[in-house]
């Protein structure tokens, strides 16, 4: 027995006041796995709202399943110690069912280990009755569960307040059923998907040919969603001290995005946009509140929120402070600066995107020059300190002339910021944080490729070593290696799954690919047809087909296209 983990598990737990799971008493035991360290699952959300959902039900018990940190993973690999839950110690092959929570793509390269330490087989086809049902939720299952169609038994696609309650109750009532016969009734559920009542075939040229269910399972699978937020509560349910955020109580304040960016997966997938009222926050902030003195608004677009101004009203007469997850250029205003600087913010992040008018009107994001420098100097006179910068690189049709605006912009931005700065006597620091295109399913830009590795290499030095010549200024890049594998996974197929292994072990992308005879340009750098079926088509996450591809047509032409707004049906969901 290695008592250094447990040991390590009892710290954690005696850190987190209350969150004990019920005791066992035949209920269904579910192991919540974040395929990832606990200091970043523990800010999450998504996996905290999930777990609390679980752990409400008198005949559900759930615990939580982490990926080791790297002395404790050296102290499972030395004793051969099996991967266990953080509240009881439970060896993860004892539960009956595996519920994983998928937010980054990336993170799948940590499945085969944390499988192989739990003792259970990778792929589905290896284990029998004798194993628990893997399920795999969050946004990765809904946006392509194909790369991970031959490990897990099944998805949940969509919102978990929506699809958890028939889910758990088949799988207490169907629990004599033989397992075969048990994902049958599960693949009939809305929003469950499960990979092996689909036969998938292949055209000469590699593409998907088809996805055909067998009789009874449904066509494709619909994404499931909350209408009524307030019909839920999405907070800290649980806080550590070792976590990212851990300074603050989180509350979701609302959901989707009706801005319409061309190339952000959350602006379509949890479409349409909805809100939480203040009335139905007030009760989680002040609870919440006893244990953090700030409050982390959350959500894809939280400076749209309609009532953001009583919120922030709220929380200060409450006594606590508050911290925005998300601030839309457009939305800065003296106001909104004056509750940030009031809540203590000494720096701010600002998404202009793409520094031409070109390339942001290509990705719809309805901003000129004047409004982002106009936005800078009303952060700097607030007395906001440092302002980071998100940029894309790589972006369709990107040509030498954007990345000059790119640096013109962010030259212009600087000279805004110092003289603001100059003007209160302080000056604060200025940093970009670079990343590579990559095109997403179920977005207008889910048809183009990622630009070339060599291209993007020779966008990153012209850009580090003109920032290098600012004072004041750094530039931060994401791993170009690390963001192909990204969109090598998210644009894949089931057939990637095979290579999953090599990819876990650290084999290069060229490497694997080659090994299991596939090409990974097919995947990562190639556009797709305009009629070609995606293999993430066996989702429908409730826009159409017809109204993405008119975006991606209408990005190609420069052309803007209107936010979504109150009984908008231009792309039909609503």
């Amino acid at each position: 027995m290695s008592r250094k983990l447990l040991d390590r598990a009892r710290q954690r737990r005696a850190v987190e006041q209350g969150t004990s799971p019920p005791p066992p008493g035949g209920r269904l035991s579910v192991a919540l796995v974040y395929p990832n360290l606990y200091r970043h699952a523990m800010g999450n959300l998504g996996f905290l709202s999930v777990y609390e959902q679980l752990n409400r039900r008198n005949d559900t018990r759930c615990e939580r399943v982490f990926l080791p940190d790297p002395d404790d993973l050296k102290e499972h690999e030395k004793t051969g110690f099996p991967l266990f839950s953080l509240e009881t110690a439970t060896p993860l092959a004892d539960f009956d069912l595996i519920a994983f929570s998928l937010s980054f793509e990336n993170d799948y390269l940590n499945l085969p280990t944390m499988l192989r330490l739990g003792r259970i087989p990778l792929y589905a086809a290896e284990r029998d009755a004798s194993y628990p049902l893997l399920l795999a939720g969050g946004v990765c299952a809904f946006l392509n569960p194909e790369p991970l169609a031959t490990v897990m038994d099944f998805f949940a696609v969509g919102e978990a307040e929506v699809i958890l309650p028939d889910l758990l109750d088949t799988l207490q009532t169907d629990e004599t059923k033989d397992r075969e016969d048990l994902l049958t009734a599960l693949s009939q559920l809305p929003g469950v998907y499960v990979p092996s009542r689909y036969a998938v075939s292949y055209a000469e040229d590699g593409t998907v040919a088809a996805q055909t269910p067998l009789p009874s399972i449904p066509k494709k699978v619909q994404r499931q969603w909350l209408h009524d937020l307030n019909m839920a509560t999405c907070r800290s349910f649980v806080m550590g001290e070792e976590t990212e955020f851990a300074e603050m109580n989180l509350v979701e304040v609302s959901r989707g995005c009706g801005r319409g960016c061309r190339f952000c997966a959350a602006g379509f997938i949890y479409r349409p946009y909805r809100e939480r009222s203040v009335p139905f926050l007030t009760d989680q902030i002040t609870e919440g509140l006893e244990c953090r003195n700030k409050v982390g608004l959350v959500g894809a677009a939280v400076s749209d929120y309609s009532e953001l101004e009583a919120l922030h009203q709220t929380i200060f007469e409450k006594g606590g402070a508050s911290s925005l997850a998300s601030l839309r250029i457009d939305a800065v205003d003296e106001t909104t600066v004056t509750s940030l600087h009031a809540s203590g913010h000494r720096t701010v992040a600002l998404a202009p995107e793409a520094g031409s008018q070109r390339l942001r009107n290509l990705i719809n994001k309805g901003l000129d020059e004047a409004t982002i420098l106009e936005a800078v100097r009303c952060l700097a006179a607030g007395g906001i300190l440092n302002l980071k910068l998100y940029f894309l690189i790589g972006l369709p049709t990107e040509q030498d002339e954007d990345i000059e605006a790119l640096l013109k912009l962010t030259t212009a931005i600087r000279e805004v910021w110092m003289v603001e700065g100059k003007k209160v006597g302080r000056l604060g620091s200025l940093t970009l944080s670079v990343n590579p295109f990559i095109p997403k399913p179920f977005t207008p830009l889910q048809w183009a490729g990622m630009a070339p590795e060599k291209l993007l290499k020779k966008r990153v030095q012209k850009i580090r070593g003109a920032i290098g010549r600012l004072a004041n200024t750094s530039v931060i890049f994401e791993s170009l290696r690390n963001a192909i594998l990204q969109a090598f996974l998210s644009r894949g197929d089931r057939r990637i799954g095979a290579i999953l292994p090599q990819l876990a072990a650290g084999e290069s992308l060229s490497r694997a690919c080659r090994a299991g005879s596939l090409d990974p340009d097919f995947y990562v750098q190639r556009e797709r047809g305009a009629e070609e079926r995606l293999p993430w088509e066996v989702i429908d996450v409730g826009v159409p087909r017809d109204y993405l591809r008119q975006e991606y047509e209408l990005a190609l032409t420069e052309t803007l296209s209107p936010c979504c707004f109150s009984g908008c049906h231009r792309c039909g969901l609503c």
